[in-house]
């Protein structure tokens, strides 16, 4: 069982080390690995694979010098995650988060987590809803640097006329993750879904 200590012990004597601990801890998916990094009980980083080096450097700007631990749960997020891929789309509202982030980006990823399971909204529905109605490029941005994919949904802003548009952990992913939530139905034909589980 990981213990926590405040640094690195030597001669049995705890030495602080300066740095903030994250607990983390990786989750096989149909949409593949996550990587799940928390800090004090709030999940505060999910990452694709492929990203853990550019996840750590952003952890690092927010937090300062940070210490991974691996622990089984972090702040609890893996088993409802795991709950989520297994179809309880529920599963994924309670998970506290600590985004970081500027005023402005925190507000668009709290009306992200207002967006239920099974339903999209355009970028200029998303500002509007903010009441920012004219700042649609900067909801996109904001929208962009979310910290927490699948926890906070932004694979569930779409285009104006519906198509899917961008999302940094590729459209495959957001297509997928659209279909599990009954947005949208998988094309057999389409081989990139296939390998994402789809058939």
């Amino acid at each position: 069982m990981a213990r926590a200590t405040s640094g690195r012990e030597a001669g049995g004597v705890a030495v602080p080390t300066g740095k903030k601990r994250i607990e983390t801890a990786s989750l096989p998916t149909p949409i593949g690995t996550l990587g799940l990094y928390a800090i004090a009980g709030r999940l505060c980083a999910v990452t694709f694979e492929g990203g853990e080096d550019r996840t750590l450097l952003a952890l690092e700007r927010r937090f300062g010098p940070v210490e991974l631990e691996r622990v089984p749960d972090p702040a609890g997020a893996l088993s409802r995650l795991r709950d989520y891929f297994s179809g309880d789309l529920a599963a994924l509202d309670t998970i506290e988060v600590e985004t970081g982030g500027t005023a402005f980006q925190r507000r668009v990823w709290e009306a992200l987590r207002r967006i239920p399971a099974g339903r999209t909204l355009a970028y200029s529905e998303l500002a509007a809803g903010i009441g920012a109605r004219s700042a649609v490029r900067a909801v996109g941005a904001a929208n962009g640097r979310n910290p927490v994919p699948v926890v906070i949904p932004c694979h569930r802003v779409v285009a104006a006329d519906g198509t899917l548009w961008g999302y940094g952990g590729g459209l495959e992913r957001k297509r997928w993750l659209l279909a599990h939530e009954g947005v949208m139905r998988p094309n057999p034909g389409d081989a990139a879904q296939r390998r994402l589980g789809f058939e």
